[in-house]
């Protein structure tokens, strides 16, 4: 039975277990920067530290995001899983606080990133078994809304617990208490729900799609479907023959070739950046403020993505967006340039960071978009799961491109590369604009501007 959604404020807030949200969302945007300042800090690392952790991580979900899917699949207790997602990083947050070698942290950072999709599939599921039809925009707006609150509060936890002189390990302990708090609120707060369903259906939804793209990719590789291998009969070369000529006309693999080369760019700049930062003498608190900047930036700017992709079109967007993302990464190399001194180092990201979340929050809505055009008739589950697989693919690659380049390059040419994966990605959405044209000459798509 639907239960209508009462009227402000339970707009913000679906359902009160909606809340649990909100801390562990705080602890693993504040995790996303005390890692690299952990290893750079109290560890004495250096960037190629946090290029292998964050190729461990990535490497760590790809792989167990197979093994969640499953899980979920035949466990119907969404609660459960999310008690033991979150319960599993209050545990290795834990942890962490007493980490004094290098090599224990890489394996617990591994441990974080095994963990991770556990929750993935489970939240996106819960929503979709608790809310009917109807409900379900409003319910995941508010999951949304209470993962960007989380975010942010974060963030600025994260800034006044350094800027108060205190020292970086036991803000892990915070971490670790809020995931708990969440922990214990889907236990007391949620109920499963009688009607269970499986991975396959998150595909068929287009909110819980676009609340799973929503996240960052840097940080959350989710792999819920992949596709089947192709069983070898009588015929079989000449069909993939086929199916080969039928994709080269479709705009799908373009699609997923622009989006690789984002996501790439993405993960090799974002995991140089907060080394980049502290090596120009930002502080460590203020690094803090730089990610609140990028992440306040998406929030005021998601409710409208929408409305302008919808006016201006997704594919005009989709260039928009990434040359804006560009541009960022060109500015913050031109930086490299100039002997900026400290506090002119951390206004100069503060405002560069913000444009690249103004970037992602358009890019995303847009991207996602024109990704459920191209999935249309087709089969949406598996070539999700291919897409995400890519993604964690790029994420990988990101990394190891990033450890590559720091010991022989330097910040400067990794910011120089990212933008350039960026700009190479432009023409590859141009010709996904004109598949899609091809395949629909009767329908209108909007002329993207030329670059």
């Amino acid at each position: 039975m639907e239960h209508a959604l009462r009227t402000w404020p339970s707009r913000l807030v679906a359902r009160p277990w909606i809340l649990a949200f909100v801390p562990v969302n705080a602890a693993t945007s504040a995790f996303g920067v005390v890692l690299p300042l952990l290893i750079l800090i109290s560890l004495h690392g250096a960037w190629t530290a946090v290029a292998l952790a964050a190729s461990l991580f990535n490497a760590a979900v790809i792989l167990a995001s197979f093994f969640w899917g499953w899980v979920s699949d035949r466990y119907p207790s969404r609660r459960a899983l999310l008690a033991l997602n979150f319960g599993g990083f209050a545990v290795v947050y834990a942890t962490l606080a007493e980490v004094h070698t290098l090599g224990t942290l890489l394996v617990l950072y591994t441990v974080v990133g095994a963990i991770a999709p556990a929750g993935a599939n489970a939240a996106s599921l819960l929503i979709l078994e608790k809310f009917g039809s109807s409900e379900r925009p409003g319910a995941y707006a508010s999951f949304q809304l209470m993962s960007m609150v989380g975010a942010v509060a974060g963030l600025l936890g994260g800034y006044f617990w350094l800027a108060g002189g205190r020292p970086l390990e036991p803000l892990l302990l915070v971490l670790a208490a809020l995931s708990a708090v969440s922990a214990a609120g889907i236990l007391v707060g949620a109920r499963d729900p009688p009607r269970a369903l499986d991975s396959a259906h998150v595909a068929r939804h287009l909110d819980s799609l676009a609340s799973r793209l929503r996240h960052s990719v840097s940080l959350r590789i989710f792999v819920p479907f992949f596709p089947r291998r192709a069983r070898n009969a009588p015929g079989s070369p000449r069909k993939l023959g086929r199916w080969l000529r039928e994709e080269v006309r479709h705009e799908l693999p373009l699609i997923f070739g622009a989006t690789f080369l984002f996501n790439l760019s993405s993960n090799l700049f974002n995991i140089s950046y907060t080394p980049y930062l502290y090596s120009v003498g930002v502080a460590a608190a203020s690094i803090f403020l730089v990610n609140l900047a990028n992440n306040a930036s998406q929030a005021l700017v998601y409710p409208a993505s929408g409305t302008l992709t919808s006016r201006l079109g997704a594919d005009r967007v989709v260039h928009r967006a990434t040359y804006l993302r560009a541009v960022g990464y060109l500015g913050v190399a031109g930086f490299t340039f100039l002997p900026l001194a400290a506090y002119a180092a951390l206004g100069a990201n503060l405002v560069a960071f913000a444009v690249l979340g103004l970037a992602i929050a358009f890019y995303t809505t847009a991207s996602s978009i024109l990704l459920f055009r191209a999935l249309e008739g087709r089969d949406a589950g598996r070539l999700l799961g291919f897409s995400s697989a890519l993604g964690g693919v790029a994420a990988v690659a990101g990394a190891a491109l990033s450890g590559v380049l720091s010991v022989y390059g330097s910040y400067r040419l990794v910011f120089l590369v990212s933008a350039g994966a960026l700009l190479v990605s432009l023409p590859v959405w141009s010709g996904a604009t004109v598949a899609y044209a091809r395949r629909h000459p009767t329908a209108a798509v909007p002329a993207v501007d030329p670059e």
